[in-house]
């Protein structure tokens, strides 16, 4: 058996496939792609914004996130075997989808019906913060609430998601947003 490749800077192997890629490798991989897919979604919705205004630009937005988020959900879901109806499943979703990975968040579980997850580090934020336009209100507010009822009712329609500090922000903070995933009826 020949050893994993990490590195490809050999000669050109006619038989190669994904198989022959170190783990290393096919991390690296993931992650330089999870990055790509969010650069390839700034990219198009700025020319969109450009071309047609922020109002058309965001309601396409919402239509390919709706339905591609389902689609990432149903895959990550039945290839990591991510079942039941509790928060825990989404807090396993976060961690192995790898648009999340483009993130540093953090999951805290509080209990079986409550999950709180704090964004500390968002890329898109800080572009649109930069950006000056006033766009992360409309984003972060409304565009991420669609999202993530959209992750929290697959695993269960019961599941509320609540907005805790989401921006715009009027200082920088040492996070960028904060929501809570919590079974309805609980506190």
């Amino acid at each position: 058996m020949t050893k994993p490749l990490y590195d490809y800077s050999g000669d050109f192997d006619p038989s190669f496939d994904y198989g022959k890629i170190s783990r290393e490798g096919l991390v690296g991989l993931l992650a330089a792609n999870a990055n790509y897919i969010r650069k390839l979604d700034g990219h198009w919705y700025l020319s969109a914004m450009n071309r047609c205004g922020d109002d058309v630009a965001y309601d396409c937005d919402i239509d390919v996130w709706k339905r591609l988020m389902k689609f990432e959900l149903k895959i990550a879901s039945e290839m990591m075997n991510i079942r039941g109806d509790g928060v825990s499943s989404i807090a396993k979703y976060f961690q192995v989808s790898p648009w999340f990975w483009t993130f540093d968040y953090r999951l805290e579980l509080a209990g079986s019906d409550r999950l709180v997850v704090t964004f500390v580090k968002c890329p898109t934020l800080l572009a649109l913060e930069k950006e000056g336009l006033g766009r992360e209100g409309r984003i972060c507010r409304e565009l991420e609430q669609d999202l993530f009822e959209t992750i929290a009712h697959h695993f269960n329609p019961r599941i509320a998601v609540v907005p805790v500090q989401v921006p715009p922000r009027k200082e920088v903070a040492d996070f960028c947003c904060k929501w809570e995933f919590r079974i309805e009826g609980s506190k």
